[in-house]
């Protein structure tokens, strides 16, 4: 008997681990924890309980894992072309195949989670993760690529309410913070890209804009975010909202006037605007008391 090749049975270990390590990174891992981390905040702030908590956290998970398989599955040839970097379907580290079935197994176990929560909640987080997946395959490189994500940013604070025993439903202002938190991370996310998407035929709202337009207009929502989310719930906009104010303005101006000498500046301010409004939320609660 000859001595077992070592290579070949690293290679054997290392193929799985890739593919695993792979089919992880392509999910977008990032988005994916924030958004379904920010669910189970939101859904505790309402008070639901640990069991209907965890639901609504699985639920959202499964939805969000959908769409970021659907995502990179669907770019996979254009992510290729264009030859960028951290794609692992583009790089071979994972096939296109697996990924997509990925996305179907993760969509399938969306349906009962989600209805789990309760019907209304169901429906409206069902609508929602159907429109990222028309964001997806579709809408993306249309007028509207801002639409999918006005409505799952919007209907977060909904789906966490809608998910307590007797379904009270979202106050308006956390709906309204939600969406213009939506737009303003399709404006961030898509800003670094826009030439590069142009170039490949992708023509959403931002790359129609083009990017000093898409730079001047993302501090809006953001800021009305803060100001809605302070403002918006009766009485004064206490210490929260006062904080919150003090740092939007300033954040998304230093993001524009530092923009020339970095260029993701913008995206940067946007991401501690955004971080502020998302702690405001959470502190002002979604559901009406």
């Amino acid at each position: 008997m000859g001595t077992p090749d070592p290579s070949r049975a690293y290679a054997a270990t290392a193929w799985p681990l890739r593919r695993t390590s792979g089919l992880a990174r392509s999910c977008h891992p990032g988005p994916v924890v924030a958004v379904t981390a920010t669910a189970g905040a939101l859904g505790a702030g309402v008070g639901l309980d640990a069991a209907r908590c965890i639901l609504l956290v699985a639920a959202v998970l499964s939805g969000q894992l959908s769409v970021g398989w659907c995502n990179d599955a669907f770019d996979a040839r254009r992510d290729a072309t264009a030859g960028r970097r951290g794609k692992p379907v583009a790089e071979g580290s994972v096939s296109r195949r697996t990924v997509w079935t990925a996305a179907g197994i993760a969509a399938l176990l969306c349906v009962p989670l989600s209805l789990a929560c309760g019907p209304p909640a169901g429906m409206v987080h069902l609508a929602a993760v159907a429109a990222a997946w028309a964001y997806n395959l579709k809408l993306k490189a249309t007028a509207l690529s801002w639409l999918p994500y006005v409505i799952g940013f919007g209907t977060l604070p909904a789906v966490a309410a809608l998910s307590l025993p007797g379904r009270p439903g979202p106050t308006w202002w956390a709906v309204t913070a939600g969406a213009l938190l939506g737009l303003a991370a399709h404006l961030g996310d898509v800003l670094p890209d826009i030439e590069e998407d142009r170039h490949n035929g992708v023509t959403g709202l931002p790359q129609r804009l083009g990017a000093t337009a898409t730079r001047l207009l993302l501090p809006v929502p953001l800021v009305a975010a803060s100001a809605v989310l302070a403002f918006g719930p009766a009485g004064p906009p206490g210490p929260w909202g006062v904080a919150t104010l003090a740092v939007a303005a300033p954040a998304a101006l230093a993001g524009l006037l530092l923009a020339r000498t970095w260029r993701k500046a913008p995206l940067a301010a946007a991401a501690v605007v955004a971080a502020a409004d998302v702690a405001l939320l959470l502190v002002r609660g979604t559901a009406p008391v």
